[in-house]
């Protein structure tokens, strides 16, 4: 993930929400349909931000801007973090600028893919 994007929150532990790593790890659950891998591991998301009253902001982009899944997506992504203690609301919002590209997915990402063919 790129760091440089990430606004995560000081507030959040403290406060009894969520930290970036827990939105993170809820995300897990979310795939792209039409690559086998989650959002985290395919370098998807490019930053969280949990205010005070549980608000949750996500920044992400998909893998193309074309990309028929979007509502799915976004969809899966509000469902998986509102299920966290102390959401109140999640706001997924795709950005294209960075253009996603294999750079940028995790290591084990790229496990994932080349373990169904995919070559990255």
């Amino acid at each position: 993930m790129d760091t440089e994007t990430t606004n995560a929150s000081a507030v959040p532990a403290a406060a009894g929400l969520p930290d970036e790593a827990q939105v993170l790890e809820a995300l897990k659950i979310v795939k792209d349909p039409e690559i086998p891998v989650n959002v985290v591991d395919l370098g998807l998301i490019y930053g969280v931000d949990v205010q005070e009253g549980g608000l949750v902001d996500i920044t992400m982009t998909l893998t193309s801007v074309g990309c028929p899944v979007q509502d799915l997506i976004r969809a899966d992504a509000e469902m998986a973090v509102g299920r966290l203690d102390g959401v109140t609301d999640v706001n997924v919002e795709f950005v294209w600028t960075p253009p996603w590209g294999p750079d940028k997915m995790t290591e084990d990402g790229k496990r994932q893919m080349r373990m169904f063919g995919f070559n990255v």
